[in-house]
């Protein structure tokens, strides 16, 4: 089992036509069942045709309909790339992958707040990952993004983060010490988004096959501390945490849109004292991670 994807999804290419949408899809393609799972492509102007053996729809809807994906990938241009997330929605869609960088915040503002009226309206609820995110990926089932697969290793170890370069060390510590991973999810660094650590760890609760996770966040916002309080009443199984940007000063915008610290909670001082005071095993040393996860399970 995993959360979110398996080896039975069905995925869209929103963008795929593009040159960062089809490497992708061809390296997503080649990595495990990929094959089977990329099923269709989007673009308005190149309805009718193919590339690289999948069928380009003119529509999300159309492509929904004639497949039966139920997840979409987006690598659509910064301007174009909340509209896309937007189609994926009124499309019925489970989840809508989002891995553009650089989307206007207005835009995100503005597609947020209609997908929750359209919620509370009794609409399908649609899980949006992302933006400016890695992706996602069930070991030797499925990868949906820009991770390499070859470091990945399937197991029962649960990884969570907002960075991607971190998700990937996580990642790679397991795999070489024998350990795997049941799924590994890549939030994103934007401040307006979708999956937060919270999600994510509800996920990693109740999956029977994940049996402690590492969870890895980032200076700014309080993500990371909702989802340690949650996990102190909630979570069943063991946490390793570490928080990036120790040394960051505060007011200085670092590296991701949404790790700008104001000085208060959301410095990584603050955060890792919050998940330790939350019962996560936590860890200044990134290299450190999965070697205390073994010391866990």
């Amino acid at each position: 089992m995993s959360i979110l994807i398996n080896k039975d999804t069905k995925i869209i290419t929103q963008g795929m036509t593009g040159k960062t949408g089809q490497f992708h899809t061809e390296k997503c393609q080649e990595y495990a069942n990929g094959k089977n799972c990329f099923v269709a492509g989007v673009n308005p102007k190149k309805a009718g045709e193919s590339l690289l053996g999948i069928p380009i729809f003119g529509s999300v809807k159309d492509a929904a309909v004639a497949t039966g994906a139920t997840v979409s990938v987006i690598y659509v241009p910064p301007p174009g790339a909340a509209a896309a997330i937007w189609e994926a929605v009124e499309a019925d869609l489970d989840l809508v992958v989002c891995i553009t960088e650089g989307i206007p915040v207005r835009d995100m503002l503005i597609v947020r707040n209609r997908m929750k009226k359209r919620e509370a309206a009794g609409g399908k609820k649609t899980l949006l990952l992302g933006p400016n995110c890695p992706g996602l990926i069930t070991p030797d089932e499925v990868k949906i993004g820009i991770m390499p697969g070859h470091i990945h290793r399937k197991g029962r170890i649960g990884v969570v983060s907002r960075s991607g370069t971190l998700t990937y060390e996580a990642v790679g510590q397991l795999t070489e010490i024998g350990l795997g991973q049941s799924t590994a999810v890549g939030t994103g660094g934007d401040p307006i988004n979708g999956l937060k650590h919270i999600d994510i760890m509800r996920m990693f609760n109740d999956d029977p096959d994940t049996d402690a996770v590492i969870m890895i966040g980032e200076i700014g916002g309080p993500d990371e501390a909702d989802a340690a309080m949650w996990c102190k009443a909630n979570m069943k199984k063991p946490i390793v945490g570490f928080i990036a940007g120790v040394t960051a000063p505060a007011g200085k915008r670092m590296g991701h849109a949404g790790a700008l610290i104001s000085g208060g909670a959301d410095t990584a001082d603050a955060k890792l004292a919050i998940m330790e005071e939350c019962g996560f095993t936590v860890t200044r040393d990134p290299s450190e991670m999965a070697r205390l996860i073994t010391k866990l399970i």
